[in-house]
C-alpha cells in the first residue's frame, strides 16, 4: 500500500496518529476541488450558488459513516477548533467546576487553562489509575469526583499521550443524569474506533477527519446534540450569524438551521480539505480498509508486546482499552528529545517521544504502508540507543 501514499521514501514513518497520511487518490480530489475553486473563485465561495450544495453533501456522507443526523454536525479546521468554540461558548461562573482527566491533550489543557481564568471556574483533574484494566475502574473515578459544582465534564475518546480509549458511555450517562454539560474529545477517532454519536448521546463531540480517515489536513468536524446548539457561538463572526433568538429549529441566512449556517457560511476561506472528506471515505471502501486495519493493529500490538518485554515496563492498559493501530510505550529513564533525534537522523524513522508525568513514552502507529521490517527497524534501533 505504501505505492498509493506521498510519503517519502527515505524514511520509515510510525507516526500516523499525529498529522496522517493522505492517499494519493484522495490528495488528486483535494486538488481538484483547489482548482475548481481558482477557476471560479466567486461562483465556488458565493452562498447563494454551489457552496451551500457542496458543503451539505460531505455532511451527509460524513453524518452515515458517524451515525448522526446531517444537521447536528459542521465541518472545523481540526479538534482543537471544535472543542474551542464549545469552551468558549460555555456560560460559566466562579464556583463552577470542569471535571476532566490527566490524560488530555496539551491544546485543551490550555484551553480550559483560559475559560478557567476568564469565568473564575475551576478545573478539577483526576487521576486515571494505570495500567487501565476495566470499565469500572475508569468510571468509578470520574463519578465518584462529580459534585453540585460540576457543570462540565471534558474527556478524551482516545487519549493523545497514553493512546488508551476511554470507555466513556456510562459516565457520559450519568453526567446527563446529573445535568452535567458532557464534552468529548474523539481527535483520535473517527475511523480508528466504531463511533455512532447518536448512541453516545454526549452533548458536545469533535473529531479529526485528517488522522485515520486519511482526509487531507484541515477537514475535522464539530457534533452537537440538538438541543444544546442554542448553546453555540462561533469563535469568528461572519455572513452566516444571526442573534440567537429561538430554539434549534431557527433558520439562519442561508436557509439551514442557525446552527449550520454559523458555523459553515465563513466568508472566504479554502473549504477544499472538508470536501474531500468523501474521497477518503470511498477510498476506504474500494480497498477494504477494515482488514488492512485489523493487520496494523495485530503488528502494533506485537510491536508494543516485544518492546514491553524488552525493556520489563507494562504498557498502560490491558489489549482492550490500548488503541487499535497506536499504542503508547513506556520506556526506561532517557533523554527522549535525544531518542527522538537519534532514531530520526541515525535510523531514518519518524516517531513521537515525549515525557509524560514521569514517563518516558515512545508512541507507534501502524498504518497499512507500514510494514514488519519497518518495526524491525524501531526494535533493532531502540535496542541499541538504550542498550536493552
Amino acid at each position: 500500500m505504501r505505492e498509493l501514499f506521498l510519503l517519502s521514501d527515505d524514511m520509515i514513518f510510525l507516526n500516523h496518529g499525529s498529522f496522517g497520511a493522505c492517499p494519493k487518490p484522495v490528495f488528486k480530489a483535494y486538488q481538484d476541488w483547489q482548482l475548481k475553486l481558482e477557476r471560479q473563485p466567486v461562483e465556488f465561495i458565493d452562498q447563494s450558488r454551489d457552496f451551500i450544495i457542496n458543503m451539505k453533501r460531505v455532511r451527509i456522507k460524513l453524518a452515515e459513516e458517524l451515525g448522526a443526523r446531517p444537521d447536528d454536525l459542521v465541518g472545523v479546521t481540526n479538534a482543537t477548533e471544535g472543542l474551542n468554540i464549545v469552551a468558549q461558548s460555555l456560560k460559566l461562573e466562579p464556583g463552577d467546576e470542569i471535571l476532566t482527566s490527566d490524560h488530555e491533550y496539551g491544546a485543551l489543557e490550555k484551553t480550559w487553562e483560559l475559560v478557567s481564568n476568564r469565568t473564575g471556574a475551576k478545573v478539577i483533574e483526576v487521576e486515571i489509575p494505570l495500567p487501565l484494566v476495566s470499565e469500572p475502574a475508569f468510571s468509578k473515578v470520574i463519578i465518584d469526583a462529580m459534585t453540585e459544582r460540576t457543570k462540565v465534564l471534558f474527556l478524551s475518546h482516545g487519549t493523545s499521550p497514553t493512546a488508551l480509549v476511554f470507555p466513556i458511555k456510562r459516565v457520559v450517562d450519568e453526567a446527563r443524569a446529573r445535568g452535567i454539560i458532557t464534552v468529548i474529545d474523539g481527535a483520535h477517532v473517527p475511523s480508528l474506533i466504531d463511533l455512532n454519536l447518536n448512541d453516545l448521546d454526549a452533548d458536545f463531540y469533535a473529531g479529526n477527519c485528517h488522522k485515520w480517515m486519511m482526509a487531507p489536513k484541515g477537514s475535522a468536524f464539530l457534533w452537537a446534540r440538538r438541543d444544546v446548539q442554542t448553546m453555540l457561538e462561533p469563535l469568528v463572526i461572519s455572513h452566516g450569524w444571526i442573534p440567537q433568538s429561538g430554539g434549534p429549529e431557527q433558520k439562519g441566512p442561508f436557509g439551514n438551521s442557525r446552527f449550520i449556517d454559523c458555523f459553515e457560511v465563513r466568508g472566504t476561506r479554502d473549504p477544499a480539505a472538508w470536501l474531500s472528506i468523501p474521497a477518503a471515505l470511498e477510498f476506504m471502501k474500494q480497498h477494504n480498509w477494515g482488514e488492512f486495519a485489523k493487520h496494523s493493529d495485530l503488528l502494533a500490538r506485537k510491536t508494543a508486546e516485544t518492546i514491553s518485554r524488552l525493556t520489563g515496563i507494562p504498557l498502560f492498559g490491558s489489549p482492550n482499552y490500548c488503541a487499535p493501530q497506536m499504542v503508547a510505550i513506556p520506556l526506561p529513564e532517557c533523554d527522549v528529545e535525544d531518542l527522538k533525534r537519534q532514531l530520526y537522523e541515525t535510523f531514518s524513522i519518524e516517531v513521537p517521544v515525549f515525557r509524560w508525568k514521569g514517563h518516558c513514552i515512545l508512541r507507534i502507529s501502524i498504518q497499512a504502508y507500514n510494514t514488519k521490517e519497518d518495526v524491525t527497524r524501531l526494535i533493532e534501533a531502540l535496542t541499541k540507543i538504550l542498550k536493552l
